[in-house]
């Protein structure tokens, strides 16, 4: 008798952790290893969320909390909604978890039966659809092709939608494409939900201050407010405030789901880290510069490595809204032959011999279910990102 689960059988090891981990490897074992795959703000987090974390330690504030936040953080989330997206939210209506992925994970529990569907744009975030596995329903994937910016439109998710439908995920600025549609372009997805309405919203706006050149954000239920009652409307502090280790996110939706997914979580890891939620109290209510400065940075590495990759033989490399990450094609790649005598049959081979013989560590495309393609997160130094993608050029041109 099989000791594991048929479930887990299902389901596969992030890769991206893969990548990072396999990155870390060489560069202790004495090679000089560029890691563009862990998608991780490289600036420290801001002095006074730090501070505010430091005096709930001295305060004593180191015990249990509320199962799914303390007050102060609920309420400071209910604002943070209010003042940035234009949505009314009451503490009941919130949610706070160990890391945004836990809130997805926990929602996907509390509301998915065996037959439901979950519609999932490609390329997507590699924990989407084995959340989906662990949690006892079914990906249905909608591609969003490169030509129209890794984007899906009305068309496409009218046609995926089955009565077996639960749930729409959506994540704008995307992850791994950094993909953001407009309000337009989201109008005519939520246009086509309205007239579905067995089918849930789950909006992942994780990287929602990580918009470049004037894009202006909006979510789906601030898009259309008639989708209210059947989104959940997922965020965190980890990217927008540099606090990935800190592990808090967060979720506002209908108050009866806000409580399945409190009984989730009651029975699984319980209250998130007391520190934790005072810090990001700070977060939310404190300074909000630091979102600013980063913005700039971020922006200008875009812009950085968008044109170094497109300066490589083989590579189409699109200019992204948001987040910090690129997804360029390797179609003009595939069949050479690198420089140590390895053939370029897929996006997995190409991310594996551009890591052994140039030492730049990237995640292959398939892991985001589009290829042939591959993301760079440029979370990193505009020098080491000059020097991974100069290593990337040479890469290519050494292609027969």
């Amino acid at each position: 008798m099989a000791f594991l689960s048929d479930t887990l059988a299902r389901v596969k090891p992030s890769p991206t952790i893969a990548v990072t981990n396999k990155a870390r490897e060489l560069s202790e074992a004495g090679r000089d290893v560029i890691g563009l795959g862990a998608g991780e703000p490289d600036f420290d987090t801001p002095a006074h969320i730090k501070a505010a974390a430091i005096a709930a330690i001295e305060a004593g504030k180191t015990k249990y909390t509320a199962v799914d936040g303390i007050p102060e953080l609920k309420k400071a989330i209910c604002a943070k909604f209010a003042r940035e997206n234009g949505l009314s939210y009451k503490p009941s209506q919130i949610t706070v978890a160990s890391g945004g992925k836990q809130v997805l994970f926990n929602a996907l529990v509390a509301t998915l039966n065996p037959g439901d569907e979950v519609i999932i744009p490609a390329p997507y975030w590699v924990s989407y659809p084995d959340m989906v596995l662990l949690a006892g329903g079914t990906p249905v994937f909608v591609e969003g092709k490169m030509e129209a910016g890794y984007k899906i439109n009305a068309a496409d998710l009218e046609a995926a939608i089955t009565p077996q439908t639960k749930w729409f995920i959506f994540n704008s600025p995307s992850n791994p494409s950094g993909a953001a549609y407009t309000r337009d372009e989201l109008k005519a997805l939520t246009e086509v939900l309205l007239r579905h309405p067995q089918v849930w919203v789950m909006s992942d706006d994780m990287y929602e201050h990580l918009v470049f050149g004037g894009f202006e954000f909006t979510t789906p239920a601030q898009v259309e407010p008639g989708l209210y009652d059947r989104t959940l409307t997922c965020n965190g502090v980890s990217k927008a405030y540099a606090m990935t280790g800190w592990r808090i996110g967060y979720a506002g939706g209908p108050e009866h789901l806000i409580k399945a997914i409190a009984k989730v979580q009651s029975q699984s890891t319980s209250n998130p880290c007391s520190i934790s939620q005072y810090a990001a109290v700070a977060a939310l209510n404190g300074p909000q510069d630091y979102i600013t400065e980063s913005r700039v940075a971020f922006e200008r590495r875009r812009d950085l490595v968008v044109a170094a990759l497109n300066e490589c033989p083989g590579i189409t490399c699109p200019t992204p809204e948001g987040a910090f990450y690129v997804y360029p094609s390797i179609a003009g790649l595939i069949g050479k032959t690198s420089a140590a005598g390895v053939t370029i049959g897929d996006d997995e081979t190409f991310a594996t011999a551009l890591l052994e013989e140039t030492g730049v560590a990237v995640v292959f495309g398939a892991a985001f279910g589009l290829s042939p393609a591959f993301r760079i997160s440029y979370a990193t130094s505009d020098a080491a990102l000059s020097d991974a993608c100069a290593r990337i050029k040479s890469f290519c041109e050494g292609l027969k």
